[in-house]
């Protein structure tokens, strides 16, 4: 017997309501924080009743979870020459942060980590799972415990004065001109 199944036009619609509610969170995250956010303004945001987002998402902090389920992405560094490995971080940040519009959950998770230690964990969580491996691959166990947490702070210091904080000296520049300049740093923290 075939188990898989079409979805339904239920499934359809439960999933566009789960995707507006989600893309409202992270809006209103962004624009107000963790503390700030209601589930009502959450739910006004996404033209539906509060009881919905509760129904799909239990309470704040499981939508805050939800709504910054984020995957870096990562490339495969395995193969990357030493040389060009500082290049290549800083490439695929600025790419994640500059992409994808639904990528504004890194930014809300950076803003929210300062103030809320719920999102801090998560921060942690994040690059501990995702970043502290993919350098390992990269460099080594051992050198990438020592060395991930500086790439960490370089690249999401670029990512507070870039996109939070909106430096003019910082947003003034081209990608090209951030890799020049973030990249011989990076790769002196990675030797």
């Amino acid at each position: 017997m075939n188990q898989h199944t079409e979805p339904t036009s239920t499934d359809k619609r439960s999933d566009r309501t789960k995707a507006t509610i989600l893309r409202a969170a992270r809006e209103r995250f962004a624009a107000q924080g963790y503390e700030r956010t209601t589930i009502r303004g959450v739910a006004a945001d996404a033209d539906i009743d509060p009881s919905m987002v509760m129904r799909y998402f239990g309470n704040k902090a499981q939508l805050f979870d939800a709504a910054l389920a984020i995957d870096l992405r990562l490339p495969d560094l395995t193969g990357v020459p030493a040389d060009e490995l500082a290049r290549v971080l800083v490439r695929h940040f600025l790419d994640r942060w500059e992409g994808d519009p639904a990528d504004e959950a890194l930014l809300v998770l950076l803003r929210s980590a300062v103030t809320n230690e719920h999102a801090a964990a998560r921060m942690h969580e994040i690059f501990a799972t995702q970043v502290a491996p993919t350098l390992a691959a990269a460099l080594g166990p051992e050198t990438a415990r020592r060395r991930a947490g500086l790439v960490s702070a370089q690249l999401l210091g670029l990512g507070l004065t870039r996109y939070l904080l909106r430096l003019p000296a910082v947003t003034g520049l081209t990608r090209d001109e951030i890799e020049d300049g973030l990249a011989p740093a990076i790769e002196a923290v990675l030797h």
